[in-house]
């Protein structure tokens, strides 16, 4: 058997491997109060919000401060931002990483006992021996070196890319370590499930409804087989399903809330989990454009998102292109 720390000394370098490990020893942290769920007292709501204006849970704010604190002592780690926080929290002045994550995607599953996750982006700090900026964290997903999830379901898991491929691992709780389970995991081509937010799509565009009305119609309509619908309401458990056993995953721009491109955040969900996906031989778009190429304006952009199985992403992308509508509406 493979432990996480022998995959890391061969396939990364110390810095790297260093954060990552920290990740994985705070994970386990959050696993653990998981598992008491309610007996732990981190049910519920926090009682404030966060800078997404959303209800923070407890487990939200916990898991933050667990991550945050470790991240910032290690001397690895320049800096740090959350999707909890507005601002970034800089660390080391000689570290020569930066990290960012949302502590914990799908904590609206916490209380009825469904699958959550921590996901994960590193990134190079070019500006090294100077305090960390918001400005420093503003990379495009093309410059990760590491990114990933950590998924709280049936058992803890740990989904790793350092850009040679994907590679996924489960936790052992008897010798308190994570195993490599698969060192090259792979997206298929082609799917006949997807996974959307159904109930928003009278404020899709145009092309996002034509794409799911092919889909519903099934092998009476233009496609020529049936699709299941699977949504589980977290990024994270979505994203597990399409790389264990593939799909496409989309919350796409809609106009439901104005000046809203999406709901998902570009720094903690979006290029985290594109630099996966593509890692495991899937696309990720935001309807046309590659979410990686973005150039971030702010650590807490949003982005629409399109990805998973290659043949259905380019087939969304080519009905944009076709109404000559952007993922964002703008003309083409």
């Amino acid at each position: 058997m493979t432990t996480l720390a022998q995959y890391l000394e061969t396939h990364a370098t110390p810095q790297i491997a260093s954060v990552i490990t920290t990740l994985a020893t705070t994970s386990t942290a959050i696993s653990n109060l998981l598992d008491k769920g309610a007996l732990a007292g981190i049910h519920g709501e926090a009682g404030g919000e966060n800078v997404q204006g959303e209800a923070q849970k407890k487990l939200d704010v916990i898991s933050n401060d667990l991550l945050l604190n470790a991240l910032i002592h290690n001397p690895n780690c320049a800096g740090v931002a959350s999707e909890e926080l507005e601002d970034i929290s800089p660390a080391n002045t000689d570290g020569t990483l930066l990290v960012t994550f949302d502590p914990l995607d799908g904590s609206s599953n916490i209380d009825i006992n469904m699958t959550v996750g921590t996901i994960f982006s590193v990134l190079p700090q070019k500006n090294t021996g100077n305090t960390a900026t918001e400005a420093d964290f503003l990379q495009a997903g093309t410059n990760q070196v590491a990114a990933g999830y950590f998924i709280y379901g049936t058992s803890t898991m740990l989904t790793l890319t350092l850009g040679k491929g994907v590679a996924m691992f489960s936790f052992d709780p008897l010798s308190q370590t994570y195993i490599l389970i698969n060192d090259n995991v792979q997206v298929s081509k082609t799917t006949a499930e997807y996974a959307i937010n159904a109930s928003n799509r009278r404020y899709w565009l145009a092309p996002m409804q034509q794409y799911i009305e092919e889909l519903t119609q099934g092998d009476t309509g233009v496609r020529n087989k049936d699709y299941n619908m699977r949504w589980v309401a977290a990024m994270i458990a979505d994203v597990h399903r399409i790389l264990i056993r593939g799909g496409v995953f989309m919350y796409p721009f809609d106009t439901k809330i104005a000046g809203k491109a999406g709901k998902l955040r570009l720094m903690y969900e979006g290029n985290p989990m594109a630099f996966v996906i593509e890692q495991a031989g899937g696309l990720a778009t935001d309807g046309v454009k590659r979410i990686m190429e973005y150039q971030p304006t702010h650590i807490h952009q949003r982005v629409p998102v399109v990805l998973g199985a290659s043949d259905e992403v380019e087939y969304v992308k080519a009905l944009h292109e076709k109404m000559g509508v952007g993922a964002s509406g703008e003309a083409l």
